[in-house]
């Protein structure tokens, strides 16, 4: 894979809408060229960290109200989680986490590093060298509201 820099929309009339100009992955095959932007790799981050028993919320502050607002505001994807490449070209990954109260969090911690190692290596055939996790907070879990349903 090869780096490309400074990738910039196809129509001048989405600029407006590109958050930043950042690096994205290359890699060549012989229908054309496959990249994948850090964004998306801060996604699968994202994903696989929430997926683990005793994860709040991953990189902010995080309860019920900020996952309804990450799904209506796609600029909260890599809050919390910085994607970088080391001289080997291998992933060198950050994230800030919120866990439930209660939990062992060296365990919870080593679990998040184990699944964010799997999927994004799964997910981008590149090995990630490096996962600093940032434990920010411990919390109860907040009580969701229940939809009142007949019956």
């Amino acid at each position: 894979m090869e780096k490309i820099h400074k990738e910039r929309p196809a129509r001048p009339d989405l600029m407006e809408h590109a958050e930043s100009e950042e690096l994205v992955l290359a890699e060549e095959s012989s229908a054309g060229e496959i990249k994948v932007s850090h964004d998306v790799v801060a996604s699968i981050v994202r994903i696989a960290a929430q997926e683990v028993p005793g994860v709040i919320s991953v990189g902010g502050v995080g309860g019920f109200r900020e996952e309804i607002a990450g799904i209506f505001n796609k600029r909260e994807t890599g809050a919390g989680i910085t994607v970088a490449e080391n001289e080997n070209r291998d992933y060198d990954i950050s994230v800030k986490v919120i866990l439930r109260f209660g939990v062992e969090l060296a365990k919870v911690g080593e679990e998040i590093q184990i699944a964010v190692r799997e999927q994004v290596g799964k997910m981008t055939n590149k090995k990630v060298a490096r996962i600093d996790v940032l434990i920010d907070g411990v919390r109860m879990p907040e009580l969701r509201p229940r939809l009142n349903r007949p019956g």
